[in-house]
């Protein structure tokens, strides 16, 4: 299998456990654990299971280099994460996915700003069809239910500051190893969320010892396939795609919170399928199609 399309898989696969975050995150809080102190734990769990695969094929980063890392830390755990679960919280799934379907976007225009890409009249038609979708998709009736504007902000708040991380680390990801930079992201990224008292008055507040065998699931859940494998498949994706391909896969997550949603209805768990609808899945169809004529490769290039 061709290394572009095993990059394009990797995506995919991440953006499917994202999709189920929605859903299983939203269950646990604030009853379980309070989304501050649930940033902590999935952060710091995060950061020893990289370092646990890290400290094998230890690799030496510059100085210089450790601020960028910082830089990029900020960005894509504490800052994005505080303000995702915080947002998640307070809004309903779908909201949750259709508002981050805003970051492709604002990563094309940060790339043509700060990558100095050159806009492909394909990749924009697809950027644009996405976007329509989302749009649509949006206007259907998804703000409603427990949504709130607060936590719709957030949520938009969180799309930015990814948007921002995808296009500031793909300089490093292309002169170290993927698990080199994730895992010091992931250790800066601790420091700033111990930094956020709230983070730690939570998290202690937290009472394990009574929580149930499904909460206990969700949190490894979260920790594992929410957190360590998509970082992972992330960089290893974005060695070989531009951050503006990479975060359109991002415009799966309505339908794949959807398909999630309905999944969780079905086994008797959370009910959210009052906000699926047919239009909603006519739309759905739109962001497909958007998402397709972004990724396609260009003729004239070999892979």
């Amino acid at each position: 299998m061709r290394p572009l399309i095993k990059s394009h898989i990797a995506l995919f696969v991440l953006n499917l456990m994202y999709g189920a975050n929605y859903v299983v995150a939203k269950g646990l809080m604030p009853n379980v654990i309070g989304a501050n102190g649930f940033i902590l734990l999935r952060v710091g769990g995060a950061a020893v299971l990289f370092w646990l695969l890290f400290s094998a094929k230890f690799e030496k980063v510059t100085k210089k280099d450790l601020g960028l890392l910082a830089i990029c830390a900020l960005f894509g755990v504490a800052v994005n994460q505080l303000f995702f679960f915080n947002g998640l919280m307070r809004t309903s799934p779908v909201n949750a996915s259709v508002i981050m379907t805003t970051s492709p976007i604002m990563v094309f225009i940060l790339s043509l700003i700060l990558l100095k890409e050159k806009p492909n009249a394909i990749k924009i038609v697809g950027l644009i069809i996405g976007a329509a979708g989302s749009i649509i998709f949006t206007l259907q009736g998804s703000f409603s239910g427990d949504s709130s504007l607060l936590g719709d902000f957030f949520i938009f708040m969180n799309a930015a500051s990814y948007s921002l991380y995808l296009v500031l680390v793909k300089p490093l990801m292309a002169k170290y190893k993927p698990l080199t930079v994730i895992t010091w992201i992931f250790t800066f990224g601790l420091i700033y969320v111990l930094c956020w008292p709230m983070s730690s008055n939570e998290l202690l507040a937290t009472e394990f010892t009574s929580i149930s065998t499904e909460a206990a699931i969700r949190l490894t859940f979260v920790v594992v396939c929410v957190t360590f494998l998509p970082y992972l498949l992330m960089v290893y994706a974005m060695k070989r795609v531009s951050p503006a391909i990479g975060s359109t896969y991002i415009y799966l997550q309505p339908l794949l919170a959807a398909f999630f949603i309905y999944i969780f209805w079905l086994f008797g768990l959370e009910n959210y399928t009052q906000d699926i609808t047919l239009p909603k899945i006519l739309a759905a169809l739109l962001i497909f199609l958007g998402v397709y004529l972004v990724i396609k490769p260009n003729k004239s290039v070999s892979n």
